[in-house]
């Protein structure tokens, strides 16, 4: 029963891939598989507990962190030929909120998921891991994951930042592409503003060691 499950997961994960590769707007495949019993299964229950994970209305007025997550994986779809790695930015733009329903609180009146970025990297090693991917794409991704949340920190000259570490394990331009469909995923982006800022994002890392 074990191997039958496994490869009954191993399928679905073959079509997301395929799906997240060759599709215009992945979203509509991915909406008709949230409800079928084997998403809700380990090691998709993690992609699937999105739906669960609330978000702050002034930051994500497009409601939970699924809802946010289907927007920037069409976005990324939109900028798939510019990304040197299409499998790697692809799966990073779906799993790059992955840690937020584990670390989503509600502070002082406000919902946060502080260490998202941190904990989402491992749990997409876990992720991909299970389906036995390509150590170096794991790690690529996982990376992805990790320090996609350094535009911000490094736009607004926030502490959480670390440059050094984020340039020696990430292609910085794949990072910016992904920081951009992540901050156009969201309800009526301001396109003009979100470019700029990912234009002081790679000018900030490009002047400092």
């Amino acid at each position: 029963m074990y191997k039958v499950e496994n490869a009954k997961k191993k399928k679905l994960f073959e079509e997301i891939h395929l799906h997240l590769l060759e599709d215009q707007r992945p979203s509509e495949y991915l909406s008709t598989i949230l409800l079928e019993p084997l998403f809700s299964e380990y090691p998709f229950s993690m992609i699937k507990n999105l739906t669960k994970a609330e978000q702050s209305p002034v930051h994500h007025p497009e409601g939970n962190a699924w809802k946010h997550t289907l927007l920037v994986v069409d976005e990324a779809a939109r900028r798939r030929k510019d990304s040197k790695e299409g499998e790697v930015f692809m799966w990073a733009a779906l799993l790059h909120d992955i840690g937020k329903p584990v670390t989503t609180r509600v502070r002082k009146g406000k919902i946060t998921s502080y260490d998202h970025d941190r904990v989402g990297a491992k749990m997409s090693k876990e992720f991909l891991s299970f389906f036995s991917c390509e150590e170096n794409f794991i790690e690529k991704v996982s990376a992805l994951v990790r320090y996609h949340m350094h535009i911000l920190y490094i736009v607004k000259d926030l502490s959480f930042g670390n440059i050094k570490d984020m340039k020696e394990n990430t292609d910085v331009n794949e990072l910016a592409l992904l920081g951009l469909c992540d901050r156009l995923g969201r309800l009526k982006p301001d396109r003009e503003i979100e470019e700029e800022n990912i234009k002081l994002f790679l000018n900030k890392v490009q002047n400092r060691r």
